[in-house]
C-alpha cells in the first residue's frame, strides 16, 4: 500500500512546489504568468497532433510485438486509465515545466535542459517505480525496468520541452504528459512478464525518442519566443 499512497502525494507536492517556487523566486507576476499558461489553449491546430504521438507509439510497439513475439504483448483496453494520466499531468507539470525547465534551459540550453530534467524526472520515480506497470513486482528485472522507465520519461520530457518552447502553453505540456501516462495504463499489456515489460517499455522509449529528435531537428524551438514569455 505504501507506493499507492506515496504516488498521489508525490504528484501533488511537486505541483504545489512549482507554484510556490514561482511566486517565491519571481514574485506575484511570475505566479500569474504560470497560471495564464494553463489557460493558453489557442495554439496552432497542428500542435494538438502531438498529443496523439504517445498512444500511437505505444500501440505500434505492442501490436508489432504481439504479432512477431507473442500474444502476451496484446494491447489492453482500460479506459479509466486516462484518469491517472490527467491527474499526474495536471499537477506535475506545474513543477517540471512551470518552474524547473525554464531555469534549466537558461543555464544549460533548451536541449540539454530537457535531457537533464528528463533523467531527474525518471529518478524521482525511484521510490514507486516497482509498483508501476502490469508486471509488478519486477524482482530481478527491476534495474532493467527502471532504466527503460527513465528512457521513456527522458524522451517524453524532450517532446514536452519542444512543444512548450514553441507554444508557451503549460496546458499543452500537461496534456502531453497526461497522454503518455494515461495511455500507458489504458493500453499497457496486462499479461507480460517483468522481462517482457522492460522490453516493450524500452522500445516505446526508443520510438518516442526518435520522434522527439525529428521534431527538434525539423522544427527547431524558439527560445526567444514562447518559452521566454513563459518564464
Amino acid at each position: 500500500m505504501a507506493p499507492l499512497i506515496m504516488f498521489p502525494v508525490m504528484v501533488v507536492t511537486v505541483g504545489a512546489a512549482g507554484v510556490v517556487l514561482r511566486y517565491v523566486v519571481g514574485g506575484r507576476d511570475a505566479g500569474r504568468q504560470l497560471l495564464r499558461g494553463v489557460r493558453r489553449w489557442r495554439v496552432r491546430p497542428g500542435y494538438y497532433a502531438v498529443l496523439l504521438i504517445p498512444p500511437a507509439c505505444i500501440l505500434a510497439v505492442l501490436l508489432v510485438l504481439s504479432a512477431l513475439v507473442g500474444p502476451a504483448f496484446r494491447p489492453n483496453a482500460f479506459p479509466l486509465g486516462l484518469a491517472f494520466g490527467v491527474i499526474a499531468g495536471f499537477f506535475e507539470e506545474f513543477g517540471w515545466t512551470g518552474f524547473a525547465y525554464p531555469r534549466l534551459s537558461d543555464r544549460l540550453g533548451l536541449r540539454p535542459g530537457a535531457l537533464v530534467l528528463g533523467v531527474l524526472w525518471g529518478v524521482w520515480h525511484l521510490p514507486i517505480v516497482d509498483s508501476l506497470g502490469a508486471a509488478s513486482p519486477h524482482r530481478t528485472w527491476l534495474p532493467a525496468f527502471f532504466l527503460t522507465f527513465v528512457l521513456v520519461l527522458t524522451a517524453l520530457r524532450c517532446l514536452i520541452a519542444w512543444l512548450y518552447s514553441r507554444t508557451g502553453s503549460l496546458l499543452m505540456a500537461q496534456a502531453t504528459h497526461a497522454s503518455s501516462t494515461g495511455f500507458l495504463v489504458v493500453f499497457g499489456a496486462a499479461q507480460v512478464t517483468p522481462g517482457q515489460e522492460a522490453l516493450w517499455y524500452a522500445l516505446y522509449g526508443a520510438l518516442l525518442a526518435v520522434v522527439a529528435v525529428i521534431l527538434w531537428l525539423r522544427l527547431p524551438p524558439s527560445p526567444a519566443g514562447a518559452l521566454a514569455t513563459a518564464r
